[in-house]
């Protein structure tokens, strides 16, 4: 539990950062996880810039004076972004109090039936007043749904078949293809047409795409021209005085 000690800022009080446990260099997570957490985050920075924005994943989240932090799988907060000197002990976690706000968006991965995402932890997001609350279920391990969205609407969360997060301007969407070499379903951010974020290297290689795309349609333009050249010269024309 954390020590309830205060400093003085001026106007209010706020926890003392260093009585706070920011990190605890404990290994939770398995590949799959991992990877997801990646891939959701990693979108984000590659497809949203320059709008400003902080994601995360496995980063605590001070909320409540007294308690200790709660490290969602992955969170989004928009409008934010982590101060300069991240190693100062105040800067190295999110702490509502001192971002102003708790994120939009929270992210659970489930991965077995321990970590009660649909009871303790949803109430405290709902608590934190996090506007939308995601519980992605790929095992079906409890239950049916593989995905649950929850909105807060006024102090209470209700669970709704809406992927499109409208606070937000993004969605969420269950996606099959291959990330970092492995084919699989993954969930990912999406726009309201569909389309999902771009990764890095997709958005890479779809650069790579329309560069090899614009060679082939300038050589295919050259070798028309050559043809029709031919073809002047052919009829006795030089198609260098035309």
């Amino acid at each position: 539990m954390v020590q309830e000690v205060l400093i003085n800022n001026d106007d209010y009080y706020v926890p003392d950062a260093n009585q706070l446990v920011t990190e605890d260099d404990t290994p939770v997570d398995n590949f799959a996880s991992e990877k997801q957490q990646r891939l959701l985050v990693g979108s984000l920075y590659s497809s949203l810039q320059p709008q400003t924005f902080l994601a995360a994943a496995n980063v605590g989240i001070y909320h409540t004076d007294g308690q200790p932090a709660i490290v969602p799988d992955v969170f989004l907060s928009l409008d934010v972004q982590v101060p300069q000197n991240w190693w100062e002990k105040q800067n190295r976690c999110y702490m509502v109090w001192r971002f102003g706000k708790p994120p939009e968006v929270v992210l659970e991965i489930v991965s077995n039936k321990e970590g009660d995402e649909l009871g303790k932890k949803l109430q405290i997001y709902e608590q934190m007043r996090v506007s939308y609350y995601i519980v992605y279920d790929p095992n079906q391990q409890l239950g049916e749904k593989v995905l649950r969205v929850y909105e807060l609407r006024g102090t209470r969360y209700f669970e709704t078949s809406e992927i499109w997060l409208e606070q937000v301007g993004l969605g969420v969407t269950l996606w099959e293809g291959g990330f970092e070499g492995r084919q699989d379903h993954w969930l990912r951010w999406c726009y309201q047409d569909g389309n999902v974020l771009s990764t890095g290297d997709e958005r890479a290689s779809q650069s790579e795409q329309r560069a090899s795309q614009s060679e082939q349609r300038a050589s295919q333009a050259e070798q028309r021209n050559q043809l029709l050249a031919e073809r002047l010269r052919a009829m006795g024309v030089d198609p260098d005085t035309l």
